[in-house]
C-alpha cells in the first residue's frame, strides 16, 4: 500500500501547535537547574573550544584557530616564514652554546662568546629588517584590499621560535613559495 502525502503538509507531517513546539524547544536546551550546573557547563563548554584549538593549532585547520592566527594575511605571513631559513630561529641553541663557552675559564672564549654574541644580534637585526621590508612588499602585491595591521610583528615573533615548535604547525616546506 502506498502512502499519500497531504497536500496542505508537503514535508510529510502536520506543522506543530506553538505549545508542542516550545514544550520541544524547552526539553532539547535543559536550562541549568543551579549556578554550580551553569558554571560546570561553562567550563566544559571552554575545554571543548580549547581542544578545539590545540587540535586547529596543530593540524593548521583555519575554521578552530585563534583569532590572533586567522585570516589570509595571517596565513601567508605564515607561510612566508616557513618558506625560508632565518637566523633567529637557532637563537635558542645559539644562546647555549654562547653561555657555556662563557662560563669557561679562559679569557679568550669569554671574549669569543662576546662576540658571538653581538654577531648574532646583529644578525637578527639584519634578516629581521629585510624579511620584515620583504614581507611588507609581498603582502601589498597579494593581499592590498585587506588589513596588514600586526602582520609584520607576527612574522617577526614567528621567526624567533625553532620551525619544529611553532604553533600553527608549517603548513609549508622550505624553499617552496607561499600561497
Amino acid at each position: 500500500m502506498t502512502d499519500v502525502r497531504d497536500p496542505q503538509a508537503p514535508k510529510g507531517r502536520p506543522t506543530p501547535k506553538r505549545s508542542e513546539a516550545q514544550a520541544q524547544r524547552r526539553a532539547v536546551a535543559k536550562p541549568p537547574v543551579s549556578r554550580k550546573d551553569a558554571a560546570k557547563r561553562a567550563k566544559e563548554a571552554r575545554r571543548a573550544a580549547l581542544a578545539k584549538q590545540r587540535e586547529a593549532l596543530v593540524s593548521g585547520d583555519e575554521r578552530y584557530l585563534p583569532v590572533r592566527d586567522r585570516g589570509p594575511v595571517r596565513r601567508f605571513a605564515r607561510d612566508f616564514v616557513d618558506s625560508r631559513w632565518h637566523v633567529a630561529e637557532y637563537f635558542l641553541p645559539i644562546a647555549v652554546a654562547i653561555l657555556i663557552l662563557s662560563m669557561m675559564p679562559s679569557l679568550q672564549a669569554k671574549n669569543i662568546a662576546l662576540m658571538l654574541w653581538m654577531g648574532v644580534i646583529l644578525m637578527i637585526i639584519f634578516d629581521s629588517v629585510i624579511s620584515s621590508r620583504r614581507l611588507k612588499r609581498a603582502l601589498r602585491e597579494r593581499h592590498p584590499d585587506e588589513n596588514h595591521k600586526g602582520a609584520t610583528a607576527y612574522a617577526l615573533m614567528r621567526t624567533l621560535q625553532m620551525r619544529r615548535m611553532r604553533l600553527p604547525k608549517p603548513q609549508i616546506k622550505r624553499g617552496e613559495t607561499p600561497r
